[in-house]
């Protein structure tokens, strides 16, 4: 599925995205009507379910099954924030995170040549395990910076680019998007996607990538943890 078609079907869009993140993280999937799940095994054993612009009636019905379990997470795709911010409101449940983005690119713009580190200091690791593909940059024995990829069909999910605090701002993020992508295009992929924080955004775009909706994060939890973080 090309990039065009993709941000004409944000519910298709979503649906893929699911599917590589959970490939991604070894989740187990479901369905809550025509929307996807995911059993959050390694953080809160719960269910995070997903929807794109759902109507009011489809909203009622997943923020029922989120209200069940504080630690469960209704995660939204949209780019009308204030009206499912009400709309969990009326339903008893809290906005968690509203500053992530779900981004895309065309796959034919990013370069295809394993990338190479200019500091002697720093090694790049990669590996693949059910399908994931891992980057790994490493200064001796300590970790520096950090990422997966899953391919769904024609489409690259990237997932958990870490750079750690003390590698930050030496480019490490652009290079294992740089390392990822080569493993991607051992696969035949038109699209990529991945969730984006706000600092993320700003790389991402920097690389290429185009904003294609908001994320809303809920809960009916009181913790005021940010459930993007996880």
């Amino acid at each position: 599925m090309s990039p065009e078609t993709m941000v004409n079907d944000i519910t298709g869009l979503l649906d893929v995205w699911v599917a590589g993140w959970a490939g991604c993280r070894g989740y187990r999937t479901s369905s809550e009507g025509r929307f996807p799940a995911a059993l959050r095994s390694d953080t809160s054993g719960e269910w995070e379910f997903f929807a794109s612009d759902p109507t009011d009636t489809e909203f009622a019905v997943l923020a029922a099954k989120t209200a069940e379990v504080p630690a469960r997470v209704l995660t939204i795709l949209t780019n009308d924030l204030a009206r499912y911010s009400e709309l969990a409101r009326q339903h008893g449940l809290n906005v968690t995170s509203n500053s992530q983005a779900m981004m895309i690119v065309d796959m034919e713009t990013q370069d295809a040549e394993d990338p190479w580190l200019s500091d002697d200091d720093l090694s790049l690791a990669t590996s693949e395990h059910d399908g994931v593909h891992y980057a790994e940059v490493r200064s001796g024995e300590t970790l520096a910076a950090s990422g997966r990829v899953f391919v769904v069909g024609d489409t690259a999910v990237f997932d958990k680019i870490i750079t750690e605090p003390a590698f930050q701002r030496r480019g490490l993020g652009s290079f294992i998007m740089r390392a990822l992508a080569a493993q991607a295009f051992e696969h035949d992929v038109q699209s990529g996607l991945l969730l984006a924080s706000r600092d993320g955004q700003k790389l991402y775009s920097h690389l290429g990538w185009t904003t294609v909706s908001r994320v809303l994060m809920l809960s009916a939890s009181h913790d005021g943890s940010d459930l993007s973080l996880s």
